[in-house]
């Protein structure tokens, strides 16, 4: 990311479950409309390349033969949260938002909330806004899609005490 690389934890089981939740839940809702990317790289620029937990990238998969996706092939970047979030909100988000994807969120999986960042600059992300469990959200190029954020959590709230 930026021309370093980023130290990561081995993931946690609540952001293993919420991973393959939300791309069973993405895959079943947009079907042919999209591919969901999980954990594959994507080209910022010359010095990012990062692999965010789900990605939501233009089809066909022929697309991507001699490239990986570039931001103007991203819809929107989820990245799950468990002991990432700073790095997710701080490094991730203005990499994200300097190289104009328009949708990122972030799944905490600790505080169970989605926090989405909207209206990209080169300063960061001009909007966000932090959604509760109980409500949905759309994302921007799929505004007839409606997911609700406990969607994407791991059922079993047993998990956040093994964090």
């Amino acid at each position: 990311m930026e021309g370093q690389v980023i130290r990561m934890a081995a993931k946690g089981i609540a952001h293993v479950i919420a991973g393959k939740q939300i791309q069973k839940l993405l895959e079943n809702l947009l079907a042919e409309k999209v591919l969901v990317w999980t954990q594959d790289p994507i080209r910022l620029n010359n010095y990012s390349e990062p692999e965010p937990d789900i990605a939501l990238v233009m089809p066909p998969l022929e697309r991507y033969l001699d490239h990986h996706p570039i931001a103007s092939e991203v819809y929107l970047i989820i990245e799950v949260a468990d002991t990432t979030f700073r790095i997710d909100r701080d490094k991730k988000a203005k990499a994200y938002s300097r190289s104009g994807i328009a949708d990122y969120c972030i799944l905490d999986v600790v505080d169970r909330q989605l926090h989405v960042f909207r209206e990209p600059s080169e300063a960061g992300y001009q909007n966000e806004i932090i959604f509760s469990e109980t409500e949905s959200i759309s994302p921007l190029v799929f505004p007839d899609v409606s997911v609700i954020v406990s969607q994407m959590l791991p059922k079993n709230k047993a998990l956040k005490e093994r964090l």
